[in-house]
Protein backbone atom coordinates (compact mmCIF):
# COMPACT_ATOMS: atom_id res chain seq x y z
CA UNK A 1 0.00 0.00 0.00
CA UNK A 2 1.75 3.28 -1.25
CA UNK A 3 2.17 5.82 2.07
CA UNK A 4 2.21 9.53 1.69
CA UNK A 5 5.59 11.34 2.10
CA UNK A 6 5.61 14.08 4.95
CA UNK A 7 9.07 15.58 5.65
CA UNK A 8 9.99 15.47 9.30
CA UNK A 9 10.83 18.94 10.08
CA UNK A 10 6.99 20.11 9.23
CA UNK A 11 6.59 20.11 12.64
CA UNK A 12 9.45 21.75 13.59
CA UNK A 13 8.96 24.67 10.97
CA UNK A 14 5.11 25.30 12.41
CA UNK A 15 6.83 26.09 15.77
CA UNK A 16 9.62 28.12 14.47
CA UNK A 17 7.50 29.87 12.30
CA UNK A 18 3.73 30.05 13.88
CA UNK A 19 2.36 32.78 11.78
CA UNK A 20 2.15 30.78 8.49
CA UNK A 21 -0.44 29.15 8.35
CA UNK A 22 -0.23 25.71 7.51
CA UNK A 23 -2.19 23.84 4.55
CA UNK A 24 -3.52 20.21 5.45
CA UNK A 25 -1.15 16.95 5.49
CA UNK A 26 -0.61 15.73 2.08
CA UNK A 27 -3.24 13.30 1.35
CA UNK A 28 -2.26 12.62 -2.01
CA UNK A 29 -1.42 8.52 -2.85
CA UNK A 30 0.09 7.02 -5.93
CA UNK A 31 1.96 3.88 -6.60
CA UNK A 32 5.28 5.10 -6.45
CA UNK A 33 6.82 7.98 -4.03
CA UNK A 34 5.26 11.37 -3.98
CA UNK A 35 7.27 14.10 -2.90
CA UNK A 36 4.50 16.84 -0.85
CA UNK A 37 6.28 20.00 0.22
CA UNK A 38 5.36 21.20 3.50
CA UNK A 39 5.01 23.44 4.98
CA UNK A 40 2.88 26.18 2.83
CA UNK A 41 0.58 28.56 3.07
CA UNK A 42 -2.74 27.24 2.88
CA UNK A 43 -3.51 29.96 0.28
CA UNK A 44 -1.10 27.95 -2.04
CA UNK A 45 -3.46 26.05 -4.58
CA UNK A 46 -2.01 23.22 -5.77
CA UNK A 47 -3.25 22.46 -9.27
CA UNK A 48 -4.48 18.87 -9.81
CA UNK A 49 -2.17 16.33 -11.58
CA UNK A 50 -3.66 15.97 -15.10
CA UNK A 51 -3.81 19.96 -15.45
CA UNK A 52 -0.05 20.73 -14.64
CA UNK A 53 1.16 17.66 -16.59
CA UNK A 54 -0.76 18.81 -19.76
CA UNK A 55 1.07 22.40 -18.94
CA UNK A 56 3.74 20.82 -18.99
CA UNK A 57 3.38 18.61 -22.14
CA UNK A 58 2.42 21.60 -23.87
CA UNK A 59 5.67 23.85 -22.78
CA UNK A 60 8.11 21.02 -23.53
CA UNK A 61 6.27 20.54 -27.08
CA UNK A 62 7.11 24.24 -27.61
CA UNK A 63 10.03 24.12 -26.91
CA UNK A 64 11.13 21.03 -29.05
CA UNK A 65 9.60 23.40 -31.77
CA UNK A 66 11.44 26.40 -30.78
CA UNK A 67 14.39 24.04 -31.00
CA UNK A 68 13.80 22.53 -34.62
CA UNK A 69 13.09 26.11 -35.88
CA UNK A 70 16.69 27.08 -34.89
CA UNK A 71 18.43 23.99 -36.04
CA UNK A 72 16.72 25.29 -39.28
CA UNK A 73 18.23 28.50 -38.91
CA UNK A 74 21.46 29.79 -40.26
CA UNK A 75 23.19 29.45 -36.88
CA UNK A 76 22.48 26.22 -36.27
CA UNK A 77 23.93 25.16 -39.55
CA UNK A 78 27.08 27.17 -39.28
CA UNK A 79 27.84 25.40 -35.59
CA UNK A 80 27.66 22.17 -37.44
CA UNK A 81 29.58 22.86 -40.45
CA UNK A 82 32.70 24.92 -38.66
CA UNK A 83 34.84 24.01 -35.57
CA UNK A 84 33.76 26.53 -32.10
CA UNK A 85 36.63 28.71 -32.67
CA UNK A 86 36.71 32.64 -33.98
CA UNK A 87 38.02 33.23 -37.16
CA UNK A 88 39.63 36.05 -35.79
CA UNK A 89 41.65 35.49 -32.45
CA UNK A 90 40.75 32.04 -32.61
CA UNK A 91 39.51 31.80 -29.08
CA UNK A 92 38.00 28.25 -28.21
CA UNK A 93 34.18 28.27 -27.10
CA UNK A 94 32.10 25.08 -25.09
CA UNK A 95 28.64 24.78 -24.51
CA UNK A 96 29.07 27.01 -21.40
CA UNK A 97 29.75 30.20 -23.68
CA UNK A 98 28.68 29.22 -27.05
CA UNK A 99 26.36 32.06 -27.21
CA UNK A 100 29.35 34.48 -27.18
CA UNK A 101 29.77 32.81 -31.01
CA UNK A 102 28.66 34.66 -33.74
CA UNK A 103 27.97 34.04 -37.41
CA UNK A 104 29.37 36.82 -39.68
CA UNK A 105 28.59 37.00 -43.11
CA UNK A 106 31.08 37.25 -45.06
CA UNK A 107 29.38 39.43 -47.94
CA UNK A 108 27.47 41.62 -45.59
CA UNK A 109 24.04 40.25 -47.04
CA UNK A 110 22.09 38.07 -44.14
CA UNK A 111 19.79 36.63 -46.70
CA UNK A 112 22.84 35.09 -48.25
CA UNK A 113 22.62 31.51 -46.38
CA UNK A 114 24.25 28.88 -48.91
CA UNK A 115 23.62 25.16 -47.84
CA UNK A 116 27.62 25.05 -47.66
CA UNK A 117 28.30 27.86 -45.81
CA UNK A 118 30.70 29.59 -48.01
CA UNK A 119 28.97 33.27 -46.68
CA UNK A 120 29.79 32.50 -43.28
CA UNK A 121 32.35 32.36 -40.82
CA UNK A 122 32.19 32.09 -36.78
CA UNK A 123 33.29 35.26 -34.96
CA UNK A 124 33.23 35.72 -31.12
CA UNK A 125 31.06 38.73 -30.23
CA UNK A 126 33.95 40.88 -29.90
CA UNK A 127 35.49 40.27 -33.23
CA UNK A 128 32.36 40.48 -34.71
CA UNK A 129 31.27 43.84 -33.69
CA UNK A 130 34.98 44.97 -34.40
CA UNK A 131 34.63 44.00 -38.12
CA UNK A 132 31.02 45.54 -38.36
CA UNK A 133 32.74 49.09 -36.74
CA UNK A 134 35.26 48.77 -39.35
CA UNK A 135 32.63 48.30 -42.36
CA UNK A 136 30.93 51.17 -41.26
CA UNK A 137 34.51 53.68 -40.21
CA UNK A 138 34.75 52.79 -44.44
CA UNK A 139 31.79 53.88 -45.46
CA UNK A 140 31.61 57.11 -43.47
CA UNK A 141 35.75 58.17 -45.00
CA UNK A 142 34.66 57.47 -48.65
CA UNK A 143 34.84 59.92 -50.79
CA UNK A 144 31.75 58.38 -52.51
CA UNK A 145 29.78 59.08 -50.10
CA UNK A 146 27.18 61.84 -50.95
CA UNK A 147 27.24 64.64 -48.94
CA UNK A 148 22.96 65.70 -47.74
CA UNK A 149 22.04 68.94 -48.79
CA UNK A 150 21.40 71.61 -46.24
CA UNK A 151 18.30 71.72 -44.06
CA UNK A 152 16.00 74.77 -45.53
CA UNK A 153 13.04 73.96 -43.08
CA UNK A 154 12.68 76.81 -40.47
CA UNK A 155 10.59 76.03 -37.59
CA UNK A 156 10.35 79.79 -35.99
CA UNK A 157 10.05 81.40 -39.30
CA UNK A 158 6.42 83.01 -38.51
CA UNK A 159 6.72 82.65 -34.81
CA UNK A 160 7.37 87.03 -34.20
CA UNK A 161 4.12 86.96 -36.17
CA UNK A 162 2.54 84.24 -34.63
CA UNK A 163 3.42 86.06 -30.79
CA UNK A 164 2.15 89.61 -32.25
CA UNK A 165 -1.21 87.87 -33.28
CA UNK A 166 -1.15 86.44 -29.73
CA UNK A 167 -0.63 89.31 -27.45
CA UNK A 168 -3.42 91.48 -29.78
CA UNK A 169 -6.10 88.59 -29.00
CA UNK A 170 -5.04 88.49 -24.89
Amino acid sequence: MPSKLIPTNAVANQAKHPQIEMSPPCTRTAPEPTLCFLPFPASVIIPPMNSSNDRLNKVILEARRNADRRAAGYRERALKLYPWVCGRCARTFTHANLQLLEVHHKNGNHDDNPPDGSNWELLCTYCHEHEHSKLRDMAGRSDTAKELPAATHNPFADLKAKLEAKNKRG
